[in-house]
């Protein structure tokens, strides 16, 4: 005959082989060159970029992030409605199995808002990313200065 675990024992004993399970969607995501756009003077809004690589092989969702620089953390992406751009809040975003999902300015991204305080170049701000398994991956993510945008070229002397 075999004995079942006392009532007290049964519920932590469920609680483990939950979390094991929950923790697989995170386990499979790799995170790749994360960082956080400094903001300007003033402002009090910013946005975590990576990518995200998904090696198992069911599709992921990250549903929500959570960060320690910014009161209120938000999903977005970038849309071009009638010729202008505009961001808009993201319920998830899709990471197919064995893919990768790309957050970049100008597409989708973490918005941190409501920033604690002014972030300098080369801090570090840790990055908590929720999916929809309910298991989660904590990441450091540098705060790096934005990459001013090409001067345009000036053929006016080239001969074509």
């Amino acid at each position: 005959m075999r004995k079942l675990a006392p009532p007290a024992l049964a519920l932590p004993m469920a609680a483990l082989s939950i979390s094991a399970v929950a923790a697989g969607t995170a386990d499979s995501i790799t995170v790749v060159d994360p960082y956080v756009r400094m903001a300007p003077p003033g402002a009090m809004a910013t946005a975590a970029f990576m990518v995200l690589k998904n090696g198992g092989g069911k599709d992921a969702k990250l549903v929500k992030a959570e960060n320690s620089a910014s009161k209120i953390t938000e999903l977005h992406t970038h849309l071009n409605e009638g010729g202008v751009m505009k961001m808009r809040q993201v319920p998830a975003i899709d990471i197919k199995a064995n893919g990768e999902a790309v957050l970049h300015p100008g597409g989708l991204h973490v918005m941190m808002i409501d920033l604690k305080a002014p972030l300098k170049d080369g801090d570090k701000v840790a990055i908590t990313l929720g999916f929809d398994d309910g298991s989660s991956k904590q990441i450091e993510a540098p705060v790096r200065k934005p990459m001013p945008m090409a001067a345009p070229m000036d053929h006016s002397t080239h001969k074509h």
